[in-house]
């Protein structure tokens, strides 16, 4: 039965269980009930399958059964199951009843899932008045049961395809959700790019300090089971500002099998949880994040008396918080192995004052290592280009690498994306480390002191192209050529309006 579970199928089902809200409630708000119930329908169907496999074998020891459960990914309470849920659909307080069950998922999981349902309620008035809100919640339910939706393991064979599902949906989910959309979602291809010039190693620990739902954070992760036949050897840790985001982050985790993760819950600048033993930040062998471009209030008022010495450099401007996350990221690489990958507006580059200040002393450090400027419109939320910037500790050279992608894409209507071509090439580019003409250029500390620390890509890339010579004896001669061929028409066109009587 494994062989004819088709991903795209259960993609389909899944977005269509949100036809349920369109029109009734807003995306930003309904994606939350749709990722909440997708990962309660996962949890329901995991438990009944193992419970049956049990039943099979020990079918005349219940209290064996019982006990062996206990040992699960999971502890599913009696009446917290979908099923159970869904069975009592036509009767009155669903948004209630949902909300019972999830708050003793919680407490029977606790070290797991601890506050991820916190700012979830289906019992909320965002979901109209109780008749309503009862009606919508039975329509979901409904949606949920459908066989295509059946999660068991013994169905599906494996993780991956729940996990692209939950990926596929808020993929989905971000390109509804205009501009808050990057507040927990980044491109995929973006993700793999980034996931396959840090390549992660068995053995590394990996932080993505603004982490969203994940996704990139996982990407890295992917990578080391991907050069290492499936091996989980690797330590994932993030934090989100965001409650609602960083209980999409933990739900998105275990839907993907990683158990071996940390995320918190706070703000990184004001607020760093990732701390050691001696309560000092934790270093990593790989930091890699997207964070808001150019925040506002992103704590710039404490900032001065940061016990941690991350603004030491310099202190970021007030209105922009790009230099503050990167300076944040810099502070947590390992000594040795440390190596980040950053997505940043293209400001961080050339922007004066204090952020030229940081700029030169991280050049001065040799801690950056490559700048590599994306196409436009590939982020849900903003059209502008952005950059990447990867710093690294223990640099082979002292020289940066600025890689101008920027050319190079699969053009979409409202979505440009990079192609795994694209993406091999930058990657192939950053590793050779030479100059490419119109495309790549080494630049030496004098040649970046000569141009003040600027990082502008352009300084360095040059993608001027000489336009061709125009001909201009040819060009004569052609509209010469067209003149008489316009009288030729001119004169054709008189005759007929003359047979016709229109004209003398």
């Amino acid at each position: 039965m494994t062989g004819t579970i088709k991903q795209e199928e259960v993609n389909k089902a899944v977005w269509a269980a949100c036809d349920t809200f369109r029109g009734t409630v807003s995306a930003d708000i309904y994606k939350d009930y749709i990722l909440t119930l997708l990962f309660l329908k996962y949890l329901s169907d995991v438990w009944q399958d193992h419970m049956d496999a049990y039943a099979k074998d020990y079918g005349d020891t219940p209290e064996l059964i019982a006990e062996m459960m206990k040992n699960e990914r999971f502890v599913l309470p009696e009446g917290a199951s979908f099923y159970s849920l869904f069975e009592q659909r036509h009767e009155a307080g669903n948004g209630e009843r949902i909300d019972k069950a999830l708050h003793a998922i919680e407490e029977a999981n606790i070290a797991k899932l601890r506050d991820v349902f916190q700012d979830i309620s289906f019992n909320s008035n965002k979901l109209g008045e109780e008749k309503q809100k009862n009606d919508l919640l039975r329509h979901l339910l409904e949606d949920f049961a459908k066989p295509e939706l059946n999660m068991r393991p013994s169905r599906i064979g494996n993780l991956d395809v729940i996990g692209n599902a939950y990926e596929f949906l808020i993929k989905n989910f971000a390109s509804d959700a205009g501009r808050k959309a990057g507040e927990f979602y980044t491109p995929p291809e973006v993700s793999a790019l980034m996931a396959e010039i840090m390549d992660m190693n068995e053995g590394e620990e990996a932080c993505d300090p603004t982490c969203g739902s994940g996704s990139l954070l996982m990407k890295c992760g992917q990578r080391v089971q991907a050069k290492f036949g499936g091996s989980k050897k690797y330590a994932l840790y993030g934090q989100e500002s965001i409650g609602s985001t960083w209980a999409l982050a933990k739900m998105n985790m275990f839907l993907h099998g990683e158990d071996n993760h940390r995320i918190e819950w706070g703000d990184t600048i004001r607020n760093p949880k990732l701390l050691d033993g001696d309560d000092r930040l934790k270093h990593f062998d790989v930091v890699v994040a997207n964070p808001p471009f150019s925040l506002d209030k992103w704590g710039h008022d404490t900032a001065s008396a940061d016990k941690f010495g991350r603004f030491r450099r310099a202190l970021p401007p007030k209105t922009k918080g790009d230099y503050a996350f990167i300076l944040h990221m810099v502070e947590t690489m390992k000594p040795k192995t440390g190596r980040m990958a950053v997505v940043a507006p293209h400001g961080v580059l050339f922007r004066g004052s204090s952020e030229g200040v940081i700029r030169q002393k991280l050049i001065e450090e040799n801690l950056l290592d490559c700048v590599i400027g994306l196409p436009e419109k590939l982020f849900y939320g903003t059209g502008i280009p952005a950059a990447i910037l990867i710093l690294k500790k223990n640099k082979a050279d002292k020289n940066v690498l600025f890689i101008d992608a920027s050319r190079a894409f699969k053009s979409g209507k409202n979505q440009n994306q990079l192609t795994p071509e694209n993406i091999a090439r930058i990657v192939e580019t950053y590793h050779a480390r030479v100059s490419v003409d119109k495309y790549a250029y080494l630049a030496t500390p004098l040649e970046l002191a000569e141009n003040d620390c600027n990082l502008n890509i352009p300084r360095y890339v040059d993608t001027f192209e000489e336009e061709a010579e125009i001909d201009l004896i040819a060009v004569r001669a052609e509209r010469i050529a067209l003149k008489a061929e316009l009288a030729a028409l001119e004169a054709k066109m008189d005759g007929y309006l003359r047979e016709l009587g229109y004209a003398s």
